[in-house]
Order: structure tokens, then C-alpha cells, then sequence
């Protein structure tokens, strides 16, 4: 069977750094966009030659949004897709497929320490955003999936790692979080922090085992550039972890 197409109508676009944006859309003809957080749209328009162009991006919103779904995507040099999505004014509308991906949340609930750099943040924003809601949903695909209540009854951390404050997507959003929910830990990291910067400094594998200190009872998320993944999961493995425990999502 062809895969559904959508129409995404942009409602809001939000400037997060020189080169990156958050963008909202509401996608047109449904009362509710059924998907699982962590799993991405595939979206589509044409060059001015008429080549369909065609990129994943990762829903950076919780399933609980309603018709809604938002974006958090760099401007690519000469990437035309990426380009034409920023450039995008309230009112246009783009073609989308999807949902697609299995970088979702896995039962059973366990402490989770969830990894990030740069864009990488955008599936965990949807999926803490709906993990530490007060209100629960069932998922769009019937199956079972850890659930709001389940993630008060465990720790969760999410180390977010960028060379300078200026880089850090949705700060405020997840110190808000932290201050709401004692169990979710906030910690980001920056390889490049100015003088004033008071937090972590460094690369996100550096802080991992602090967190860790030798479990193998827990799930990790990780999602980014490759090298951050591959000095993750080597950093886990290396402790003990099954392979199961680690998820992981390449964006290079």
C-alpha cells in the first residue's frame, strides 16, 4: 500500500540559533495526528526543475499535541530542503508521509539516561515532554509503551551536549521540567562554554559514568552525529550493557 500524504500547513516558526529554527505545522484534515514519540515525517516538495526532494526529520513535539507537530532542523549549506523549510512563512503548506521510525521509548520502563547533541535533541523533547505530562494517552498503534505514570516511578537524566550557550535548544523549556519533576535530571554540557557558563563543560560521553556508576539496568537513548554515538555505546558496552539497552538514532 502507497504511504498516506499529508498537507503540513505552517503556524509558527520560532529562530533558535543563526542556523537552526524551530517550526510548528498543523497537519491539515485531521482532528489528531496519531504518532509515537521518537519517530519522524518524511517531507517532500520540488526544485524549481521539477525534482521532487524528499527528508526525514525528527517530530520534535509529544504525541499529545493534537493536529500539531513541530521541527527542530539546521539550515544545511546548499541543502535544499532544509533551506526551503526554514525559508517557509506562516500559511505555507508542504506535502509529508509518514509517521515512520521504531526510536521510541521501550517497555519496560527503566531509569533512563537519554543522549543528545545539537538537533539530536528534537526526538527527546517529544518524548520527556510526553513521558513527564500529567495526563496519559494511549498510542496511536495499540501496543504497550511506558506510560506517564511509569516514568514518575523512575530517574531519568538528559545529558545535552553543544560547543557554546548559544546552542542550547529549549534551555528553559527543560529547566522548567527539572524544577516540575524531581525524578528528571537535566544536564547540559558544552565543549566550548564561555567563561561565565556555570554548567557541565566537555563532550556527553565524559559524563555519562557519573550517571551510570556500573548499572546495566537501564535504557539509553542516544541520538546525534555518529562519533557521539559510537563513543556511547562503546562507553555503555564497555560497563556491561546489552546491546537491547542501548537505542540510538545516526542524524550524519
Amino acid at each position: 500500500m502507497p504511504f498516506q500524504t499529508f498537507t503540513a500547513r505552517l503556524v509558527g516558526s520560532v529562530t533558535l540559533s543563526e542556523l537552526t529554527k524551530h517550526l510548528e505545522f498543523e497537519i491539515k484534515g485531521v482532528p489528531r495526528f496519531g504518532f509515537v514519540a521518537g519517530q519522524w515525517l518524511s517531507f517532500k516538495t520540488n526544485k524549481p526543475d521539477g525534482e521532487e526532494i524528499i527528508r526525514a526529520y525528527s517530530i520534535a513535539s509529544p504525541p499529545s499535541d493534537g493536529a500539531r507537530i513541530a521541527l527542530c532542523l539546521n539550515r544545511v549549506q546548499d541543502g535544499f530542503m532544509s533551506n526551503f523549510l526554514c525559508d517557509m512563512k506562516e500559511g505555507d503548506e508542504i506535502a509529508c508521509q509518514g509517521p515512520f521510525g521504531d526510536f521510541i521509548l521501550r517497555p519496560p520502563m527503566r531509569d533512563t539516561i537519554f543522549i543528545a547533541t545539537g538537533t539530536g535533541i528534537a526526538p527527546f523533547r517529544s518524548m520527556l515532554r510526553w513521558l513527564l505530562s500529567s495526563s496519559l494517552e494511549s498510542t496511536p498503534d495499540g501496543r504497550g509503551r511506558p506510560s506517564s505514570i511509569d516514568a514518575q516511578e523512575h530517574q531519568l537524566w538528559l545529558i545535552f551536549g553543544n560547543r557554546t550557550e548559544k546552542d542550547i535548544y529549549y534551555h528553559d523549556e527543560f529547566v522548567c521540567l527539572t524544577a516540575e519533576h524531581p525524578n528528571f535530571h537535566y544536564q547540559p554540557t558544552l565543549s566550548r562554554g564561555g567563561p561565565s557558563w556555570q554548567g557541565l563543560r566537555g563532550y556527553v560521553q565524559e559524563h555519562v559514568p557519573a550517571i551510570v556508576q556500573g548499572r546495566s539496568d537501564m535504557h539509553a537513548y542516544i541520538c546525534g552525529v555518529n562519533k557521539m554515538l559510537k563513543a556511547n555505546r562503546e562507553l555503555l558496552k564497555s560497563v556491561g550493557w546489552d546491546r537491547k539497552s542501548i537505542l540510538y538514532e545516526k542524524y550524519d
